[in-house]
């Protein structure tokens, strides 16, 4: 035992005499090696990035980003994957649907803010406007989530801290108007967008011109509020403005769109993707693939280590490498009709004549012939290639009986009995799963190199958030809004470019032809659905009635005709058909085009109004 005491006792003099070596303060204050301090990080931009990095990660969107399990309930497709997740094609809009309240990411950059504000002394101002920059972008782009989806929200710009007394009220911040939020939005832009120095030309951080076309997008949403909602035999709104604008601010936001969006245009650093070499519409295909794209914005990038399934999940059926995967999302033949013949007639496939009789096509391809070349970069259609290899669609065999055509069809990849293809390997089939069910399949964001629908390695295709074909048309219909001539120009700039559409194709302009040219350029890219909500049509295309080709998914199923000796034989008729798979209608209520609050947050705050219709 005395040994160990003597141990002891010579401890404790080392130690006490490293305190009497030093300052007591200085021993106190010493910097741990086991965390990173304040200090620290606030001061090394490249810990900032790191942050940063991880806030950009986080930006919103209604699906999520490459997201395949969603999709379908909002753009023009069908799902046709996993018959377990049948139900969304069930789609009736919860009161919940597309909410949003993330005020913990709006706490994390306003502590962000007021730490680099305290502790960033050996930063140059340059990078210390950067970052600032930056992170106030990111929260204006949140911002601007939230109350494209909830209408007015609570404005917080500092932490809130509670102070222990019992009483939180002081932190149940009331719901500001729907109009501040859109304000806000915009005054933040106007501060920072001169601050962006260090990134002045980059596609995946925030600089000026990513700040203008959230201002772009995001105005022409405030101005379309403030006139179409007020167009409504009864407006939605609520007492205090949390929801509604009024119909006099709709000019100012409309000015606000079309001046970012005439800024971001007259920038050489951007321009429609049109390289040349190849058709327009693989020319339209390979914008979403090429990372050199000028057109391209603000982007999410993807790369090795950080990767998603995408391609694995939508693949045309034939493609696929794995027993499951593939063909999720089958575009609907509304979609399709959509997209305009070149000589300006209306998009509707010729199947049938005005007697009902089927029109009869040497090739597949040639019921698609002269279309926007804007469908063939987006949807994989009957006749097609993809990877550079025809695609092998065909629903059956026509045999004609007692007067007119019967169908056959059998599994995927069978034979007839004349030795020719029956039902081929990529559909359609009705009622089944990983195949289409529509006769169409999804090219946009679905990669041609093999490996990138192969797990694990699969996809590093980035996500645009904003590019310049959709500044065009954002600048298109502002100007229109205004009764600005140059609307026109916008508008057939790119039909042209991404189209196919001989120069100024359109000689008048109607808001009907501005939500068309959206639905098709902006196919997939999540803007439909928001689209119809700020033009107050959302619960007239989605209506609920079985009728209504756009409430209900349809597709069009090719079939080679097998008649010996007849001038039809090894032609091809096509059929209008509705998938069994798709049960209900699409149904958008009144009470859609603002998401509930949940009840946790109305408990936690009394000061909150509720959404109209909740």
């Amino acid at each position: 035992m005395k040994k160990i005491h003597i141990y002891y006792l010579s401890i404790l003099l080392v130690v006490a005499g490293a305190f009497a070596g030093c300052n007591e303060d200085d021993w106190l204050q010493r910097t741990p090696k086991d965390r990173i301090t304040d200090e620290q990080l606030w001061n090394d931009p490249n810990m900032i990035l790191g942050l940063l990095a991880n806030y950009y990660d986080r930006l919103p969107q209604l699906a999520g980003v490459f997201n395949t399990g969603t999709n379908t309930e909002f753009d023009d497709a069908m799902w046709s994957g996993h018959v377990d997740q049948n139900w969304r094609n069930d789609i009736n809009y919860g009161d919940d649907y597309a909410r949003y309240w993330d005020y913990t990411f709006i706490r994390d950059i306003n502590l962000s803010l007021e730490n680099m504000e305290k502790y960033s002394v050996k930063l140059t101002d340059v990078q210390k406007n950067q970052f600032n920059a930056e992170l106030r972008f990111i929260r204006a782009f949140v911002y601007f989530e939230l109350v494209k989806r909830m209408g007015g929200v609570p404005l917080i710009t500092t932490q809130l801290i509670y102070d222990g007394s019992g009483d939180p009220s002081s932190l149940q911040i009331p719901r500001a108007k729907e109009s501040e939020v859109y304000d806000f939005i915009y005054d933040e832009i106007q501060a920072i967008k001169d601050n962006f120095t260090i990134t002045e030309k980059s596609r995946t951080r925030a600089n000026k011109f990513v700040a203008l076309a959230l201002q772009s997008r995001a105005m022409l949403y405030a101005g379309s509020i403030a006139k179409y909602n007020n167009l409504m035999s009864a407006p939605i709104s609520t007492p205090g403005g949390e929801v509604g604008i009024p119909a006099n601010k709709a000019a100012e936001y409309y000015q606000k769109s079309l001046s970012a969006s005439k800024e971001i245009i007259a920038n050489p650093e951007y321009e429609l993707y049109n390289p040349g070499g190849s058709s327009k519409g693989e020319n339209f295909y390979k914008l979403f693939m090429d990372k050199n794209a000028k057109e391209v914005i603000f982007a999410k990038d993807f790369m090795t280590g950080k990767v998603h399934g995408f391609t694995y999940d939508n693949v045309v059926r034939s493609f696929r490498s794995d027993i499951e995967g593939s063909s999720m999302l089958t575009p609907s033949l509304s979609l399709v009709e959509s997209y305009e013949y070149l000589d300006g007639s209306d998009g509707r496939l010729k199947d049938k004549d005005s007697e009902g009789n089927y029109i009869v096509y040497d090739n597949m391809s040639d019921i698609f012939a002269n279309k926007d070349a804007r469908l063939y970069g987006t949807v994989v259609y009957p006749g097609s290639q993809f990877r550079n290899m025809p695609v092998n669609i065909q629903a059956g065999v026509a045999i004609w009986e007692d007067g007119g055509y019967k169908f056959r069809i059998g599994n995927l990849g069978t034979t007839y009995e004349d030795g020719k293809v029956l039902t081929g390997f990529d559909g359609p089939k009705d009622d089944d799963q990983y195949v289409s069910n529509t006769g169409f399949y999804l090219r946009k964001f679905v990669s041609e190199n093999p490996q990138d629908g192969v797990r694990p390695s699969l996809a590093s295709n980035w996500w645009t958030w904003f590019r310049l074909g959709e500044i065009y048309l954002n600048a298109g219909e502002a100007a229109f809004e205004l009764g600005d001539a140059s609307a026109l120009g916008y508008i057939n700039k790119v039909r042209e470019v991404h189209g196919g559409f001989p120069a100024n194709s359109l000689t008048t302009l109607t808001i009907e032809i501005i939500q068309n040219e959206r639905r098709v350029e902006l196919a997939f890219e999540d803007h439909r659905y928001f689209d119809l909500k700020r033009w107050r049509i959302a619960d007239k295309v989605w209506n609920g009635q079985d009728s209504d080709p756009n409430a209900v998914v349809h597709g069009l199923y090719p079939y080679r005709i097998s008649r010996p000796g007849h001038a039809d034989d090894g032609k091809y008729i096509f059929e209008r058909v509705r998938p069994t798979r798709f049960k209900r209608a699409r149904f958008f209520r009144m009470a859609n085009y603002y998401s509930s609050i949940s009840p946790t947050v109305l408990n936690n705050n009394p000061k909150l109004v509720k959404n109209p219709f909740h």
